[in-house]
């Protein structure tokens, strides 16, 4: 409790889906000063507010979690703006870290960033060994650059920045609505949902299930990070996920069945499957700083459903 007390700390991405979490975990460790920067009045792509954010802030640690990303669709429609954004974000405010002598910059990078063909489970040591999936790639390596820098900053400056690889997250008041930006659990779940209501027969899924993926409950990855901040201080990466692996198309029956949709199933095989299988070695986290995911999927994906339909019950109500 007494690591975060007297700690300033901002959270870029503090009102996300990811950064609610974080900042009410680290209430609740009892930090005292916590700042979420809004875009409105702090543009982290703009170099004068981000100035601005440091010198009126004068945080001891910065935690980035702000992103411009989405789904399969998302990142085929916007490559160019997810690249320059995510990376002009991170690339400036790491830069200012620097100059305004920051104890400490906790970068968030993604599952993106690894090569199209990593052999599983995806060691941190591989990261280079190949070019990310295509459709994912402008923002894998715009986030993947933050690692480079993190480690030169150390190296030449002394700077402790540390770099973190979290898998795809799911949990409640995840981004259900978008078409486009949702990610695969938020999207089916939805999808179930909006069948059951509108009595449709079917839905339809993009691919054709053969990918595998791994998924961490929101809650976990929140301690993740805040554990890191507290007790990790090394260049390496570290990935972030739950050692937990399923295949999209067993996934999609899970929350078929967990939803009650009693329909078809429809593969939409003309629709990008996204990289082929994704599982991390997740050795590094529990040995440097402790952390294990403690929620499984199955227990994960009752919590983020039951969320769900009690949303759905308030706004038809």
């Amino acid at each position: 409790m007494g690591f975060w007390t007297h700690k300033r700390v901002v959270v870029t991405g503090g009102d996300g889906f990811l950064g609610r979490y974080v900042v009410a975990l680290l209430k609740k460790k009892g930090c005292r000063y916590i700042f979420v920067p809004r875009k409105k009045k702090y543009d982290l792509r703009k170099l004068g507010p981000i100035k601005r954010l440091l010198r009126e802030t004068k945080p001891d640690i910065i935690i980035h979690l702000a992103a411009v990303v989405g789904g399969i669709g998302a990142n085929r429609i916007n490559p160019g703006r997810f690249f320059y954004e995510n990376l002009i974000m991170g690339v400036q405010l790491m830069e200012q870290t620097r100059l305004f002598k920051i104890k400490k910059f906790v970068a968030i990078g993604t599952i993106c960033a690894y090569p199209k063909f990593t052999k599983v489970p995806f060691n941190e040591d591989d990261l280079w060994e190949g070019y990310p999936e295509e459709t994912n790639a402008p923002y894998g390596l715009a986030k993947k650059m933050l690692l480079v820098q993190a480690q030169a900053y150390r190296e030449q400056y002394g700077m402790n920045s540390i770099f973190l690889l979290p898998v795809n997250l799911y949990g409640p008041s995840d981004n259900f609505v978008p078409q486009h930006s949702s990610h695969v659990i938020p999207a089916i779940i939805k999808k179930c949902f909006d069948a059951k209501i509108h009595k449709d027969d079917s839905i339809t899924v993009w691919g054709t299930g053969r990918p595998t993926r791994e998924f961490i409950y929101v809650e976990d990855a929140a301690r993740a990070i805040i554990i890191a901040a507290e007790k990790y201080n090394k260049p390496e990466p570290v990935n972030i996920g739950s050692g937990e692996g399923i295949a999209i198309k067993d996934l999609v029956g899970l929350i078929v069945k967990m939803t009650g949709f009693k329909g078809k199933i429809i593969w939409d095989a003309s629709q990008p499957d996204g990289q082929p299988r994704r599982l991390l070695d997740i050795r590094r986290a529990k040995k440097e700083f402790g952390f294990k995911a403690k929620v499984r999927l199955k227990e994960g994906l009752r919590k983020t459903i039951s969320w769900y339909k009690r949303q759905k019950e308030f706004f038809q109500t």
